[in-house]
C-alpha cells in the first residue's frame, strides 16, 4: 500500500492500514475542528490528520464511528492511541490530551533528577483520579464497574498516600503479603495495578520501563473446574422438569445455557432481535462479537418463549421488563434439589465442552462453538480430549487382542 498521503478538503487522509506505520507522523496543513467530527461518514475507512499536533487525529470509518486517535513513538516502541469519541469528547479535549502524551514521550529516556518528573509530588490516589478516566473508554462498562472496585477497596486503601512516581516493587511485594489470606483478591487487583503504571509512564508520571508489578509472582490458586456426568445431567433433568411450572424462566434460561455452552451474562441478556434462526448474533461478549449456534433444542425452546412476542429481552426480570432475569436464588434451589451443591451456573459451560470432546469433536470447532478468543483458553480441555483418545485406543485392541486370540 502507498504511504503517499491524498488531499481531501485541506486535510490530509492515509487509509487506515498506513496510518498504523509509526515511522513518521504525517503533518497537515488544516487545524481538526469540530466541523470535522460532523462530517458525514467517508467511502472508505480514513484518518484526518491535525496541523497543530503531530500525530494526532481522527479516525472515519464507512459505518459512521469515530474516534479521536493519536500515534507517537516513546523511543522503545511505537504506540496508536484512542483517546475518546466524538461528541463525548470535543477536539479541545482530545488534542489537549494528544499533546500530553506526546510531550510525555519525547522526554522518554532523557536523563532526568529524581522527583522532577510531571508526577512530583502527585499521589497514588490523585493520579489513579486521572488516569482512571482515559483507561475506562478502552474498558466495557463492565470491566470499569470491576476494575473501579479493585482501585476503590483495595489498592488505594494501601497505596492511596503514596508518591505514584516511587512506588517500588518492593511496596507491591508488601501489599502482596498483606492479602495472603484473599490470595484471590491480590490476583485480580494486580493487573489493575499494573496498567495503572503502565498508563502512568505514558503521562510522564513515572520513569520509562519503571512497572513495580513486573515479575511479580502471583498465588497459586485451584482450579475450579467441574463436569457433570451423564447420570448427573439426569438428575438435572430431572429436577427441571418437576420445578418448571414454579419457575418457569429459570428453567428455560438453564435449559439454554446446557443446550448452547453459552456464558450466563450472554443468555440472561439475550434479546430477541440477535436471534436470527439457528443463530444467535451478540454484538458485544466477553471476547467482543460472538456467534452461538442453536442445536434443535435450543431452537425449540426458543420458539416456545418467543411465541408471544419477540421483542425485548427473552428473559425479562418479572419486575423490571427492561432489565434481565436474576436466577441466583432459583439456582441455589435447583441445584441443592439435584443433589448438586458444588455445581456453579458457569461448569454448565465447562461440562459442554467435555461432553463435546468425548463426542469426537476437535478442539478448533469446541473453540468456534465456545466463543474463545484465544486457543490456549481451550486449550485447558485437550487433557479431556487426551483421555478420549485413550479410551478409543483400549476399544481398538480389545478388538484387535479378540481376533489374534490373545488376551488384551
Amino acid at each position: 500500500m502507498s504511504s503517499n498521503p491524498k488531499q481531501e478538503n485541506g486535510c490530509q487522509v492515509a487509509e487506515i492500514d498506513a496510518a498504523f506505520s509509526l515511522n513518521q507522523i504525517p503533518s497537515n496543513n488544516e487545524k481538526l475542528t469540530g466541523h470535522h467530527a460532523r462530517r458525514k461518514a467517508p467511502c472508505r475507512d480514513t484518518i484526518l490528520w491535525d496541523s497543530e499536533v503531530p500525530g494526532f487525529g481522527i479516525r472515519m470509518r464507512t459505518s459512521g464511528a469515530k474516534s479521536w486517535i493519536v500515534k507517537f513513538s516513546d523511543r522503545a516502541q511505537r504506540r496508536f492511541v484512542t483517546l475518546g469519541q466524538p461528541p463525548a469528547m470535543d477536539v479541545r479535549k482530545a488534542r489537549a490530551e494528544a499533546r500530553k502524551l506526546v510531550a510525555a514521550a519525547q522526554t522518554v529516556g532523557l536523563p532526568c533528577a529524581v522527583g522532577k518528573a510531571s508526577g512530583e509530588g502527585l499521589t497514588f490516589a490523585k493520579a489513579a483520579a486521572e488516569l482512571l478516566p482515559s483507561l475506562a473508554r478502552q474498558w466495557k462498562p463492565s470491566t470499569v464497574k470491576t476494575n473501579s472496585s479493585y482501585l476503590r477497596r483495595t489498592l488505594i486503601p494501601f497505596f492511596g498516600d503514596m508518591p505514584m512516581a516511587t512506588i517500588q516493587r518492593t511496596d507491591v511485594a508488601r501489599w502482596r503479603d498483606s492479602l495472603a489470606a484473599k490470595g484471590g483478591t491480590f490476583n485480580r487487583a494486580v493487573p489493575v495495578l499494573s496498567i495503572l503504571m503502565q498508563e502512568a509512564e505514558a503521562f510522564g508520571y513515572r520513569q520509562h520501563a519503571s512497572n513495580p508489578c513486573r515479575g511479580i509472582a502471583r498465588y497459586k490458586r485451584r482450579k475450579m473446574e467441574r463436569f457433570l456426568s451423564m447420570a448427573e445431567y439426569r438428575g438435572l433433568g430431572h429436577v427441571l422438569q418437576e420445578v418448571e411450572e414454579e419457575m418457569p424462566q429459570a428453567v428455560a434460561l438453564l435449559r439454554l445455557l446446557i443446550a448452547t455452552g453459552g456464558r450466563v451474562g450472554e443468555i440472561a441478556s439475550l434479546r430477541w432481535e440477535w436471534v436470527k434462526e439457528a443463530r444467535i448474533f451478540l454484538p458485544d461478549s466477553k471476547t467482543g462479537a460472538k456467534v452461538i449456534y442453536l442445536n434443535a433444542p435450543a431452537r425449540t425452546m426458543l420458539e416456545r418463549l418467543g411465541a408471544d412476542s419477540r421483542q425485548g429481552l427473552v428473559f425479562p426480570s418479572p419486575y423490571n421488563p427492561n432489565k434481565p432475569i436474576k436466577i441466583w436464588s432459583d439456582w441455589q434451589k435447583i441445584r441443592q434439589r439435584a443433589g448438586l451443591g458444588d455445581l456453579r451456573l458457569h461448569d454448565l459451560r465447562h461440562s459442554f465442552a467435555s461432553l463435546a470432546i468425548r463426542q469426537g469433536i476437535s478442539l478448533t470447532i469446541i473453540s468456534r462453538l465456545l466463543g474463545h478468543a484465544l486457543p490456549e483458553t481451550t486449550e485447558r480441555y485437550a487433557h479431556l480430549a487426551d483421555d478420549s483418545i485413550s479410551e478409543a485406543a483400549d476399544r481398538v485392541c480389545s478388538v484387535l487382542a479378540q481376533g489374534l486370540g490373545v488376551a488384551a
